[in-house]
């Protein structure tokens, strides 16, 4: 089944059926969203700040990763079943919508730094954990992750506003 099939089968849902002919689901659904995205953003911006040393210098690195991974896993997971329920609704639309797209690009993105970033830089965190100097590819790490937070949550705002 190629795209613009499985979006039409989906559009079809009793699920998808029943935001489109609700007035109230949407906004629900897109409310938690967006609840769900300030979390992910919130405590992914704090570990990142941490990496790029511009706030909680007095902490280290892998207690505020430890802080911070549950409410990002769990708002993660929130946010992504909300936004699936919300592409559901109007699935073809949006898979044409280029904004939608570039927020799906970023979002890879996203999940790409933050592999790398877990499976290679932060493998060696006991060597820098407290120290003064965040090694470079975590200080890399940490802006592309903010970069890329910035530019999902901007697409995903314009999403509504183009066709």
């Amino acid at each position: 089944m190629v795209i613009p099939e499985f979006c039409a089968w989906l559009e079809k849902t009793p699920v998808a059926s029943a935001i489109r002919a609700s007035i109230w689901l949407f906004p629900t659904i897109e409310t938690i969203h967006v609840l769900a995205t300030v979390l992910v953003v919130g405590s992914v911006a704090m570990l990142d700040l941490r990496l790029l040393g511009v706030s909680s210098r007095d902490r280290s690195v892998s207690e505020l990763h430890a802080e911070v991974l549950p409410w990002t896993g769990i708002s993660f997971v929130c946010a992504a079943v909300a936004g699936s329920l919300l592409f559901s609704s109007n699935a073809t639309k949006y898979s044409h919508n280029l904004p939608f797209r570039m927020k799906i690009v970023f979002l890879l993105l996203v999940g790409l730094n933050a592999a790398y970033f877990e499976w290679r830089t932060y493998r060696s965190v006991g060597n820098w954990d407290r120290g003064p100097r965040i090694p470079m590819p975590a200080k890399i790490a940490g802006a592309l992750g903010l970069l890329l937070w910035i530019l999902v949550v901007a697409c995903g705002r314009w999403i509504g506003f183009t066709k």
